[in-house]
């Protein structure tokens, strides 16, 4: 059975009809509908053989599903320079919020040095989901021990006019509001964020149950 056929025997029509309204970004035709577990499970299943490896080299796919087996099977590399490889050539397809934020390649996190380089790439890059996916490796991997204080900077300059984006810079501040507070908190009392970012941040940090909540109601009185 080829890959795309045994995807739509894993499809869920509930699921589905969930799921589009979460990714409006993506045709509804172009969504096969399976959950985010089953299609790891898959990925497991498959990943090294001839038929995944002929997979990954059949960019550009049809289906949001494919684009995210794609990025599980990258996961599933553990040689770093072919892992780097192919999340380069994949990047330039992402189209989505959900495909970019699913997928973290294990590799990269014991990579740091190499991966902050690539992650300054792209950041400034100019392509919405090659940015977000940059933030989210910098969130993900660089907010606790390897932490530096310029990289607070380097999204900050990411903000632009594009929803997907400066989303991805409030998540980002949120959580070094959590993981790295007294670093961030001028970007907020100096006003250094666009409105929408400072506001968003705020909002997401004094949700986070790792604040305090001195520090959530010192926060509300800095939104805009």
């Amino acid at each position: 059975m080829e890959i795309r056929d045994k995807l739509f025997t894993l499809s869920d029509e509930k699921y589905k009809d969930f799921h589009k309204k979460l990714i409006p970004t993506v045709a509804v035709d172009r969504i096969i509908g399976i959950r985010t577990p089953i299609l790891r499970k898959y990925a497991r299943e498959i990943a090294g053989t001839a038929e995944a490896d002929g997979f990954l080299q059949g960019l550009p796919h049809y289906y949001y599903d494919e684009n995210n087996l794609h990025a599980f099977l990258i996961e599933q590399i553990k040689d770093f320079d072919r892992s780097l490889a192919l999340t380069e050539e994949f990047l330039p397809y992402i189209d989505n919020w959900a495909t970019c934020d699913l997928f973290s390649p294990p590799i990269f996190h014991k990579y740091k040095e190499e991966m902050l380089n690539k992650i300054k790439l792209w950041l400034k890059s100019g392509s919405v989901y090659t940015v977000r996916f940059g933030i989210d490796m910098l969130m993900r991997d660089f907010l606790d021990d390897s932490f530096e204080i310029n990289h607070l900077d380097l999204v900050a300059d990411t903000c632009c006019g594009e929803y997907y984006i400066n989303m991805a810079i409030a998540w980002y501040f949120s959580t070094a509001l959590v993981k790295q507070y007294d670093a961030a908190l001028p970007f907020f009392t100096e006003r250094r964020l666009p409105v929408w970012v400072h506001n968003k941040s705020i909002q997401k940090a004094r949700e986070s149950k790792r604040v305090s909540r001195e520090i959530k109601d010192y926060l509300k009185t800095l939104t805009v």
